[in-house]
């Protein structure tokens, strides 16, 4: 019997809609929890969590059996869903379109573990589009700024 054997490290970062910050201390460990059985449903392993009231950080250990997009569209539809029902924000929740995703190797892994656990002293020296932008740079990922951030009509 044939056997595939993978080690994929993703980091995932998606933003509230508008970048609002509507993620609130009160429930968002619930959210979490939430996200990870969304996570670990499709076989993958949740490796870290967290974020700040505007955006959230993942990273996990990824099973080949789904694409990135496929478990994007799940997670964020599924939690925003969640959160909506649960009237956790008196306004209608949303996520933004899209998301950034990092790989890493197995040697990283401790490093950004450490980096999204302290996600609210990380963002005391600098903001998410600051951050958001480093990544990218660091990883070399081409972007339009037309289409990185979002702001309200309002």
């Amino acid at each position: 019997m044939a056997n595939s054997y993978t080690q994929i490290h993703i980091q995932i970062v998606f933003v509230v809609k508008y970048r609002k910050f509507m993620i609130q201390n009160d429930w968002k460990n619930e959210l979490y929890k939430y996200m990870t059985t969304i996570i670990q449903k499709y076989g993958h392993k949740m490796l870290a969590i967290n974020g700040i009231p505007d955006h959230i950080h993942i990273l996990i250990g990824m099973r080949p059996t789904q694409s990135i997009s496929e478990l994007m569209k799940e997670l964020k539809q599924s939690s925003s869903k969640w959160i909506n029902e649960n009237k956790f924000t008196a306004k209608r929740f949303q996520w933004q379109e899209g998301y950034a995703a990092f790989s890493y190797s197995k040697k990283q892994i401790k490093y950004v573990i450490n980096y999204i656990l302290n996600q609210e002293n990380h963002h005391y020296k600098k903001t998410f589009k600051e951050e958001h932008v480093e990544l990218l740079h660091e990883f070399e990922v081409d972007y339009d700024v037309r289409y990185l951030f979002h702001d309200p009509l309002e």
